[in-house]
């Protein structure tokens, strides 16, 4: 989990007044959508324990989806973790990462990562290289 946190909270970075996203949802602290309303504020330890919560959370939904989570490598289970939190537990159980997992080709779901580079419909830069740094810690987890 200590991964999971390391690697999220760098790409979404901390903002503890909330703002709107590049497509104008309101999010606060490490990314965190769910619930949040301009003018909301939180303290850093705040943000910090909100983080961990939404990780626990969406990886229970994640690993309801995924055919054999434990046998999955350590680096690609966080990757998917990463990449699950970003787009939302749904998006993440409908996805060719997600299927490709359960037909035993975890590189092959490294691989389908770097599509998941949009939001509202445009690809978004910060997106392209998350997605870059998280096929990479995915497909290290592959080679062991």
């Amino acid at each position: 989990m200590a991964a999971a946190v390391a690697l999220v909270a760098t790409w979404e970075g901390l903002r503890t007044v909330a703002y709107r996203d590049v497509v104008g949802i309101p999010t606060v602290c490490f990314g965190e959508t769910r619930g949040v309303k301009m003018g909301d504020r939180y303290t850093v330890d705040e943000c910090k324990a909100m983080l961990g919560d939404g990780l626990a959370e969406f990886e229970q939904g994640m690993r309801k989806c995924l055919k054999a989570p434990d046998q999955i490598p350590a680096k690609s289970y966080v990757s998917f973790l990463s990449l699950s939190y970003n787009i939302g537990t749904g998006a993440f159980c409908r996805s060719t990462v997600a299927r490709r997992t359960n037909a035993g080709d975890i590189r092959g779901a490294c691989n389908a990562i770097p599509a998941w580079n949009k939001a509202g419909g445009r690809v978004v830069k910060g997106l392209v290289n998350r997605r870059a740094e998280e096929q990479k810690i995915c497909l290290e987890g592959v080679a062991g």
